[in-house]
This record gives structure tokens, C-alpha cells and sequence, in this order.
């Protein structure tokens, strides 16, 4: 795991001390050191390297990594450039941008854009054997992610959290911000987007809610590579 350097190392440096922590680390090296896990170990903390504490603005949030090769690089529903298959729930997510703002649908699923303006594009777990589904789930990332949340939760400025799907919506109950906005919808993949996910509108409400509060919206228009 590459270290946090940035101003989130002294929101979360009491989470490393903790016991919890100390059993995640064991078993995510162990499983780096046996099997083939994603995203790549230097990848891990990307949502954190790429988007300070100080710049969230956003916060959208994922459940485990992509779990095929060369797609997870730490970053929620964002694939690598070079993949060029775009996952099904980001290209629902495309659709929507395109109803919602008028954006063009790119040719590419790589999101570093919004996490380099705030976006902070977090998974609830951080890593992932391949091929296998949440195999990481329940080994203490989301203790760790819970306590990214809070330290988000905590900031005077503004922030707009986008829950999609039945486990991201259970994490509003910690976030109690009155300066905040919270925004929920079913989540963007096949099974469920057609159920209130498409028409939901959060990308302009998104803005619209940052400039009411004198903070510039999100270019969330991806470009073509």
C-alpha cells in the first residue's frame, strides 16, 4: 500500500494505530504476495492521492474494485485509458450525463478529470481478487473507509455526496453536515438503472448546488483519447 502523504494522513493516521488496520494490512499483503488482486498495490489509495481532503467537493461511492484485468486503478467506476470496454454502470452513467448536461459519451471510462477537480471517487472497499466479487469484503476496509466519510463529513465547506444503490444510501446515516447535500438514487447498473438511476438529474443538481454556494461546478464532460 503506497503511503498517504497529502492532507489526509492526519485525518486518518489514528485508523493505522488501530487494530483493525493492523489485520487489514496482514491480509491485503498476503493476498498481494499469493494471488492476483486489484487495482495494483501503488494504485490503492488513488481517491486520496488525487483528491485532497482540502479540494472534496463530491463524493461519489462505489462498492469493491473492477475485478478483470487492467481496468481497477483505484478510482470508483473509472476503468485505465487503455480499456476499452467501458463497464455497463459507467456507461449508464454516460447516458445520464448525456440527458441530464448534454455531454457527449467519450470513448474511454477514465474518470481522473473529476477526481483531479474534488470529486472524490471512493469505493467502500479498496481491493479485490481477481475474478471474484467482493472477495475482500469484511477484512476492515470498510471500517476505513467509514472513517474517510467522517473526516469528510467534519468539513465546514460545502460537499455533495452521491449515493447510488442500497449500500451507499446506508452511509448517510453517519453524514449529518446540515452544510451538506446528500443525493440518492438506485445505482447506475443494468439491473437497476432503468428504476430512478436514469432521470435522476444529480449532475446538475450537483452544480448547481456548488455554485448556489460559491463554489465552481464540475466539468464532468470526459474527453475522447
Amino acid at each position: 500500500m503506497s503511503a498517504i502523504t497529502n492532507d489526509w494522513l492526519p485525518a486518518l493516521e489514528a485508523e493505522f494505530h488501530k487494530d483493525y488496520y493492523k489485520d487489514l494490512y496482514k491480509f491485503v499483503k498476503h493476498e498481494y504476495d499469493t494471488t492476483t488482486v486489484y487495482p495494483p498495490s501503488k494504485d490503492i489509495f488513488n481517491a486520496l492521492h488525487l483528491t485532497p481532503l482540502s479540494k472534496v467537493k463530491v463524493v461519489i461511492l462505489g462498492q469493491d474494485p473492477y475485478h478483470n484485468v487492467n481496468q481497477a486503478h483505484g478510482l470508483s467506476f473509472s476503468v485505465l485509458p487503455s480499456q476499452k470496454n467501458i463497464p455497463p454502470s459507467l456507461q449508464n452513467i454516460y447516458k445520464e450525463l448525456q440527458e441530464d448536461l448534454g455531454c457527449r459519451i467519450p470513448n474511454n471510462g477514465y474518470l481522473k478529470k473529476w477526481a483531479d477537480q474534488g470529486v472524490l471517487m471512493l469505493n467502500t472497499v479498496l481491493t479485490v481478487r481477481a475474478h471474484e466479487a467482493n472477495s475482500h469484503k469484511g477484512h476492515g476496509w470498510e471500517a476505513f473507509t467509514d472513517a474517510i466519510l467522517q473526516a469528510v463529513n467534519q468539513k465546514d465547506e460545502p460537499v455533495v455526496y452521491l449515493l447510488w444503490g442500497g449500500p451507499a444510501q446506508k452511509k448517510s446515516a453517519m453524514l449529518n453536515n446540515p452544510k451538506h447535500l446528500i443525493l440518492k438514487a438506485p445505482h447506475p447498473s443494468p439491473l437497476s438503472a432503468y428504476k430512478g438511476f436514469f432521470g435522476c438529474g444529480h449532475f446538475s443538481k450537483t452544480n448547481q448546488f456548488l455554485e448556489q454556494n460559491g463554489l465552481t461546478p464540475i466539468d464532468w464532460q470526459i474527453d475522447d483519447i
